[in-house]
């Protein structure tokens, strides 16, 4: 397999300290692995996001406040993700969005204040965001509505009438190795009807492999057994899900073809 794009995937994390260089050094560009995009979550993370992308060719960067690190913020904290982003290796806005799973990381209104102005800031780059929902699709749906940005809802896990509305925003769809696990339903649902044009793959590495690794360490090698997922369902191949998912990506964040 070739052409696999990794959307979504935090390599900078603990859990690849030990073989981080030569895992990206070697054995996912081995795997056929053509691009990264790595998530920040806080402002540490932005850094060690913007240092990979510094290291790596293939190796793109975001920079944004994940709404479990959004409680405790310096005052110019907004100012300095913007600053990020003006690397030119850092094409996006995240990870961002609302988490009610987490509620004792950060409290609601504070997550929907950081958000906002998070998708403010984007709007007014011109910026794709890559979002995160989990058990909050009314208040993700309300703010995407208000602000109508470009980007990606990422390991999308509503229903297929909710991916239908973050496609009429104009929205792309992230789907990993939920897709594969045997009480995914939703995540199914959704890769057998969304419009393969608005397909992402992802990871979330060091989390969420696909069967049969589930539970162990996950990255961009374990790719083709999502698409391999999705083509089954769909009846294509296995290369054309990951050819049309890398040529999503490369469009949602604008990276050269």
């Amino acid at each position: 397999m070739t052409d696999i794009f990794d959307s979504h995937a935090h390599y900078d994390s603990r859990q690849f300290a030990a073989d981080r260089a030569a895992l990206l050094g070697e054995v996912l560009p081995g795997a056929g692995v053509v691009g990264v995009l790595n998530m920040a979550s806080d402002l540490p993370s932005c850094e060690t996001t913007l240092q990979l992308t510094r290291q790596y060719d293939y190796v793109y960067g975001a920079a944004g406040i994940h709404p479990e690190e959004a409680a405790q913020l310096p005052a110019d904290w907004l100012d300095r993700v913007a600053a990020y982003l003006r690397e030119p290796k850092m094409v996006c806005l995240g990870e961002i969005g609302l988490d009610y799973h987490w509620l004792d990381a950060c409290p609601k209104e504070r997550q929907q204040a950081v958000f906002a102005a998070q998708l403010e800031l984007a709007v007014s780059l011109d910026m794709p965001v890559c979002i995160h929902d989990r058990e909050a699709h009314g208040d993700t749906l309300d703010l995407l509505r208000r602000y109508r940005p470009k980007g990606v809802l990422h390991c999308f896990s509503g229903s297929v009438e909710m991916a239908r509305e973050v496609l009429s925003l104009g929205l792309y769809i992230g789907l990993g190795g939920v897709v594969t696990f045997k009480n995914a339903r939703h995540a199914v649902e959704v890769a057998q009807q969304i419009p393969l044009d608005r397909l992402v793959l992802e990871t979330d590495a060091p989390y969420m492999a696909p069967e049969p690794f589930r539970g162990r360490r996950c990255d961009a090698s374990m790719i083709p057994l999502v698409a391999e997922k999705i083509a089954q369902l769909r009846g294509l191949s296995t290369q054309a899900v990951l050819t049309a998912a890398a040529e999503n990506t490369r469009t949602v964040y604008r990276l050269a073809q």
